[in-house]
């Protein structure tokens, strides 16, 4: 019915920041808004290394692909470039970290059952790809070995991250202006940070 003020939200965030510079930080989130007349599904996963691993990016983004493709052969290239432009941060003219996938508005078609189904089924398996995406990465660098030069490149790394978020996030950015905890909201920023 129109105007019926009802609505419905729900999301998973996950945010790790990695003690060891060798292992990168993380994000994957996966949500729903759904009101009487409308849906839609949004999320993704990035990947923020301070150290890059050309096979560690590569291994991060064919898991991403793999659940894209088991929906949709446009997905992957499609949301990688939408993760591309999000996670990009202007006033510094680069990346936060080396991309995944990001998506928002998703709802393929009519409000019907069929096409919610097939948008839930993705958006699950985006949530359900992140472990086998980050995991083989994390076990990879987990016992590096790491010198203060790497743990300075990691802190300064995690300024860039708490740039993002502050600044250009759209997640944060809503969470602070509805009167969310904002403790709650400013979970995903790094424990500690440092700037050139």
């Amino acid at each position: 019915m129109q105007g019926d003020p009802r609505f419905w939200a729900s999301g998973i965030s996950l945010v790790a920041h990695m003690v060891n510079p060798h292992t990168p930080a993380v994000h994957m989130n996966t949500r729903m808004f759904w009101t009487p007349d409308a849906w839609w599904f949004g999320g993704g996963a990035d990947l923020n290394p301070c150290i890059e691993y050309p096979e560690d990016t590569a291994h991060f983004h064919a898991e991403m692909k793999r659940a894209c493709d088991a929906h949709d052969p446009d997905y992957y290239a499609r949301f990688k470039a939408w993760a591309d432009e999000y996670f990009f941060v202007p006033h510094r003219g680069r990346a936060r970290g080396v991309g995944g996938i990001f998506y928002d508005d998703l709802n393929t078609g009519a409000a019907d059952r069929d096409s919610w189904g097939a948008d839930f089924a993705f958006t699950r398996d985006v949530g359900s790809a992140f472990l086998p995406a980050f995991l083989p990465v994390t076990e990879r660098r987990l016992h590096t070995a790491w010198t203060e030069a790497d743990r300075e490149a990691q802190l300064v790394h995690r300024g860039l991250y708490a740039e993002y978020n502050l600044v250009y996030d759209r997640g944060t950015k809503f969470g602070l202006e509805t009167g969310h905890d904002a403790n709650a909201v400013l979970m995903s920023l790094p424990p500690v940070a440092k700037w050139p």
